[in-house]
């Protein structure tokens, strides 16, 4: 594998370094990123750190994955089959994706009113974002939607989790809630909803009518994303929560 241009061969403006540091990370992209995390070209005649990032990610996405769902949950030895990748570029990519997921985890909720998907998400990251079983978890909000607390109801295995509507509503009414988020994560990353998620929303909906505790939204959560069923599906048109 070779690669003619080392970073050092740049102009000042276009490596990734000074690019980061002048018009800010977000204008990188993922593989210059990555360069960064590699440190310096590897000398003439070999892959430069921002060839080696973009070579590290086409190998992730080799089965057609998204190369960064790929990279959440790979190990040092997976990185390091990869030529041109050592234990020591590995550990500080690996220390990096870590690294992040941290930082989204503690991110607390900006306000205490939860008038948003997003607000929803940031107050129940920490317990189900990243997490390898399926939970499922609830947001207690006051007639303002403010923020009581979030409980989890039920942990599952890695594909499935049951919740119970006599748990989940036994669990609001103790609390003291008059309004709810309901939200369950999905270990493999995909968002969708499956038929039983759609069940089991269309029966609390119902349920919620009858006690008079709104269900808000239902999220589900999966490494690094959400869907809302409200915005997404035809539920809460189908019944109505009265707010």
């Amino acid at each position: 594998m070779t690669y003619s241009l080392r970073i050092t061969d740049l102009p000042l403006t276009e490596r990734p370094r000074e690019r980061l540091v002048n018009l800010g990370a977000k204008t990188l992209s993922t593989a210059e990123l990555i360069a960064i995390l590699l440190g310096t070209g590897q000398g003439k005649g070999k892959l430069s750190a921002v060839g080696l990032g973009q070579y590290l990610l086409n190998q992730l996405s080799q089965d057609r994955q998204d190369p960064l769902s790929v990279l959440r949950d790979t190990s040092v030895q997976e990185l390091t089959a990869v030529h041109g990748v050592g234990p020591a570029k590995a550990t500080a990519i690996l220390a990096a994706v870590e690294l992040g997921k941290r930082v989204y985890q503690s991110r607390p909720p900006e306000l205490a009113l939860i008038d948003t998907p997003q607000k929803a998400v940031d107050a129940l990251s920490a317990d189900l974002m990243w997490q390898q079983q399926e939970r499922f978890a609830i947001v207690l909000l006051d007639v303002k939607h403010r923020l009581l607390g979030t409980r989890v109801i039920t942990i599952g295995t890695a594909t499935e989790t049951l919740a119970h509507p006599r748990d989940i509503f036994r669990e609001v009414i103790k609390s003291g809630a008059v309004r709810m988020i309901i939200a369950h994560n999905h270990p493999s990353g995909s968002v969708e909803p499956s038929p039983e998620d759609l069940d089991l929303t269309q029966q609390l909906l119902q349920g919620a009518k009858y006690l008079a505790i709104p269900i808000l939204d239902h999220l589900i959560l999966g490494q690094g994303t959400y869907q809302s069923l409200r915005q997404n599906t035809t539920l809460w048109e189908e019944y109505p929560q009265g707010v």
